[in-house]
């Protein structure tokens, strides 16, 4: 059994009191709060229960991420053909810089993986360079900007990693959980 796969388990509390387990909608109020607190335009409670469903005939993904009984976190993917793209991964401000996002991301990748999937990709914006950072220790790489992708004001940096199926990727995703990856 892999690393990532020991961190990865819906039960695991291995990573500092943090489980991950599938985005339900009993989950949204406390999705919402966080989204709130993250996003200029946040998705309304609708739009997640539209994603649920989505996930639940396999076109996306969707996973909390709990201290106990409490949502910090949430992340999810759309499939498309042979690439996974990443729709959202957001931390409670209030847990940032705890391995959360790190944990987040390392679970859809190795989802992404388990689709079949060849490639990973994601917009971010481009005053965002924690996140940049983040996603560059999973292989992601800029690609191309979306002018205006935010609000109509910020632009987006679209960032993809491929060859994900590769067992580099997979050491990749291993040394990211170690907390030994480079950039």
């Amino acid at each position: 059994m892999s690393i990532v796969s020991r961190f990865l388990k819906p039960s695991s509390d291995d990573t500092n009191g943090i489980s991950i387990e599938p985005m339900r909608r009993r989950h949204v109020r406390e999705i919402l709060a966080i989204e709130e607190n993250v996003y200029p335009k946040p998705w309304t409670s609708g739009v997640f229960s539209s994603e649920i469903d989505l996930a639940r005939r396999g076109e996306r993904y969707y996973v909390v991420a709990k201290d106990s009984e409490e949502v910090v976190g949430y992340a999810g993917l759309m499939f498309a053909l042979d690439e996974a793209h990443v729709t959202n991964i957001a931390v409670n401000p209030t847990r940032h810089r705890q391995g959360i996002a790190r944990l987040l991301m390392a679970h859809i990748a190795q989802q992404a993986i388990v689709h079949k999937s060849e490639a990973l990709t994601l917009e971010v914006r481009v005053s965002n360079t924690a996140a940049q950072e983040l996603y560059r220790h999973f292989g992601f790489a800029p690609a191309g900007v979306r002018q205006r992708y935010y609000e109509n004001t910020e632009d987006a940096l679209v960032m993809w990693a491929h060859d994900i199926q590769d067992a580099a990727y997979q050491t990749r995703l291993e040394n990211v959980m170690r907390g030994s990856a480079t950039s």
